[in-house]
């Protein structure tokens, strides 16, 4: 393995050490596969302050960055995939360390367990940190032990945003990857005459769902292969992952989702990723954005 910090795209993973930043590799792989791009890993160490920066805990911190990434390296080359292997370690702060790389990333992975062991800051603050200046998707991997007979959905929120069509785009994308059923969110808010009207409520949830189904029409042609399923929610989507949290391995949304989605990207995003079950990938935003 060679330390290199090239400029050239490449699907990015943070390494730090812990077992989820292994699993963030592992599901990395098809990503870079896909897009017939090398698979960077990235170690940043903490800078050392005062008296701790002598040249002993410096060779030490190297010591454990190198292991850190020859252990992820080793687990990615088990896979037997064709993918090239890139390996990166820098000194700084993890965040500075992953938006540089984002500038020619096509993704950055992160594990959603991973623990900074420099800093002892959970990867959601670092998350939330990322989706804010991040200049490409990001992924937060979370290890499922679903069955592999039941890989689990992709599922995604289609709304007026500006973004919904990118975010669709990656989401079908993903699900075609995975060879995953793909579910579709739209959300209906009831009026205050409709709550106790459920002949309303009904027809407000039909009226929702038939305007999904225009838009998914292209994305069936164009991809037969995939379950694509409209779901017309009432309420918050919030429910209905809730309900199905067992089902689901990926959670696709964008940088601005609605309102019911909203505390994934926003400052709350370190306690809303560690109550999801499943992976959650953040596209990238909308180009007139």
């Amino acid at each position: 393995m060679r330390e290199t910090s090239p400029p050239s795209p490449a699907v990015v993973v943070g390494i730090d050490g812990s077992h989820s930043a292994v699993d963030a590799s592992l599901w990395a792989v098809d990503e870079a596969v896909k897009r017939d791009l090398p698979l960077r890993l990235v170690y940043a160490i903490e800078p050392a302050v005062g008296a701790a920066a002598d040249n002993r805990s410096v060779t030490h911190a190297f010591t454990t960055a190198e292991a850190a990434v020859r252990h992820a390296a080793m687990a990615i080359e088990s896979l037997d995939q064709p993918v090239k292997i890139e390996v990166e370690i820098v000194q700084g702060r993890p965040v500075a360390a992953l938006l540089a790389a984002s500038h020619s990333a096509a993704m950055v992975c992160l594990g959603a367990l991973g623990l900074n062991r420099a800093s002892g800051k959970q990867v959601g603050s670092t998350v939330s940190a990322l989706l804010a200046r991040a200049h490409c998707p990001i992924a937060v991997i979370r290890q499922s032990g679903r069955p592999m007979n039941h890989p689990g959905w992709v599922v995604t929120e289609f709304d007026k945003s500006a973004d919904s069509t990118t975010v669709l785009d990656h989401a079908v994308s993903e699900a075609q990857l995975r060879k995953a059923p793909l579910r579709v969110l739209t959300s209906w808010r009831p009026g205050f005459n409709d709550i106790h009207d459920t002949h309303a409520s009904a027809e407000g949830s039909r009226q929702a769902k038939a305007t999904l189904e225009r838009s998914l029409t292209r994305y069936r042609l164009r991809y037969p292969e995939v379950e694509i399923k409209a779901v017309a929610v009432t309420g918050s989507p919030m429910n209905y992952l809730a309900r199905h949290a067992e089902s689901i391995q990926l959670l696709v949304l964008g940088r601005h989702p609605s309102d019911g989605l909203s505390e994934f990207t926003g400052p709350g995003a370190c306690a809303a990723l560690s109550g999801l079950n499943c992976s959650v990938l953040i596209s990238e935003r909308h180009s007139g954005l």
